[in-house]
């Protein structure tokens, strides 16, 4: 069931595009400074051979650095300025969410409103720059011990510092790119940076399938299966993420003045998936991170190497324990994370301090048992849909020998953001029609 406002949005006439100009600055801007950040991971660091860094990259592909590569837009395969990308940052921003709940210094800075929010994103910029700097300083000491030595040209402490500098560099500019996208521009700053580096390899992508097509290493049908699979897994995503629970509100009658206000109805709207996300990256994460760490020690003589390459094989890509592991971890990201982000007490609280209630529920700790009763039935619907969609690709790469895919994480980021952004579009579109109908109306008044 949609609202009337979306209703009218989903009715509206692009056409007036071409009159909203503020509509478009916005999107030229945001173009453009997208077009900034593709740039950008073109340029490679200083110090660094490309060539012999190619031959690293194309052996570890399949561990952690192969995720993160997309999520960067190629950028640690160039070996860029923005090969942190803006990761650094999301990290920050969920860190000083986790944080909210267990200190009351920031839990009482998140109720201050606009000032408290202001000093939270201050808190966010400088963790993002510690964390920066530390993944940085990692980078560059693992440049220069991977390939004996062969990827830096003149190894040093001129070099780690050069490499802290230029990647922290990349990211605060990132960072500071993403907020006048998201002040100046169209959608969110920092999504959509993400999504133009996950939408920028598909066209390698798709080329490289075609040509196993031409070669016959692929079938036709296979490929037209894969396509029409495609379509269907993006049609679901978009049914889920609209997905919600409402919880009727109920508010009573009420005086003000002289004035009796009828009682009122509304909604509090629960989505179906809160974690967003969240859960497929940091499952992914944990997972590839044995198949990089024995990567990187994959020459030394030590004890650990022994049971870290039995690990590695027990959680290589279609393996039944990294599935039932993979599974396993998202679901649970996905209730962890919806405890964090959301809390059913603090709701309770404020709908009773305005007056509203859920009929037959009593208001306070009755109706946030209620609220997180239902939070928690409809969160196994969510946890279940995002399992579902990141396995897929993983069972067509293992068992149907599937080279290309466009990834569980990448396609529900890139769905997502899509999905905001044209919201926000039809939203400055409704407006500028509501401007229009304004203006006339003042017009038609002064000539009456």
């Amino acid at each position: 069931m949609v609202s009337a406002a979306e209703q009218l949005a989903a009715n509206l006439n692009f056409g007036a595009l071409a009159k909203a100009e503020e509509l478009k600055k916005r999107i030229w801007f945001t173009l453009g400074a997208l077009l900034v950040y593709r740039l950008g991971t073109y340029i490679p660091l200083p110090g660094i051979d490309p060539t012999a860094w190619d031959k690293i990259f194309n052996q570890q592909a399949g561990g952690i650095l192969g995720m993160f590569n997309m999520f960067s837009g190629g950028g640690i395969h160039r070996m860029a300025i923005f090969a942190l990308n803006i990761m650094p940052y999301i990290s920050a921003s969920i860190i000083i969410q986790l944080m909210q709940t267990v200190s009351p210094t920031l839990e009482q800075l998140k109720k201050e409103g606009e000032q408290g929010r202001k000093t939270i994103n201050q808190y966010t910029r400088y963790l993002t720059v510690a964390l920066g700097a530390f993944q940085a300083y990692g980078i560059a000491i693992g440049l220069e011990g991977a390939g004996s030595g062969s990827v830096v040209q003149n190894p040093g402490i001129f070099f780690v510092i050069t490499t802290v500098i230029t990647l922290t560099g990349g990211t605060i500019f990132l960072m500071w790119l993403g907020e006048q996208i998201t002040q100046r521009g169209i959608g969110n700053g920092t999504s959509l940076i993400i999504m133009a580096g996950i939408i920028a390899q598909l066209p390698t992508a798709i080329a490289s399938t075609l040509e196993l097509g031409r070669q016959g290493a692929l079938s036709t049908g296979l490929i037209l299966a894969v396509l029409v699979m495609g379509v269907i897994v993006i049609t679901f995503i978009v049914f889920m993420e609209r997905a919600q629970r409402r919880l009727l509100i109920q508010y009573p009658k009420r005086q003000v003045g002289n004035r009796m206000f009828e009682g009122q109805s509304s909604h509090l709207p629960l989505k179906l998936n809160t974690s967003g996300v969240i859960p497929p990256i940091f499952a992914s994460s944990l997972l590839l991170l044995p198949t990089t760490v024995s990567s990187f020690t994959a020459g030394s003589n030590s004890n650990a190497t022994g049971w870290l390459t039995t690990i590695t094989t027990m959680l290589g890509q279609g393996r039944p324990l990294f599935l039932f592991l993979y599974v396993g971890l998202i679901i649970f990201f996905a209730f962890f994370y919806t405890a964090i982000i959301f809390n059913p007490t603090e709701t309770a609280d404020n709908l009773k301090k305005h007056g509203g209630f859920i009929p037959g529920i009593r208001p306070g700790e009755r109706t946030a048992e209620y609220i997180d009763y239902v939070l928690s039935r409809i969160t196994v619907i969510g946890a279940a849909y995002l399992a579902l969609v990141c396995l897929l690709p993983q069972i067509l790469i293992s068992y149907a020998a599937v080279p290309f895919y466009f990834g569980g994480t990448s396609l529900l980021i890139v769905v997502s953001v899509t999905m905001d952004t044209v919201a926000q579009v039809q939203g400055y579109l409704l407006a500028h029609q509501y401007e229009g109908l304004i203006k006339r109306s003042k017009l038609r008044g002064r000539r009456r």
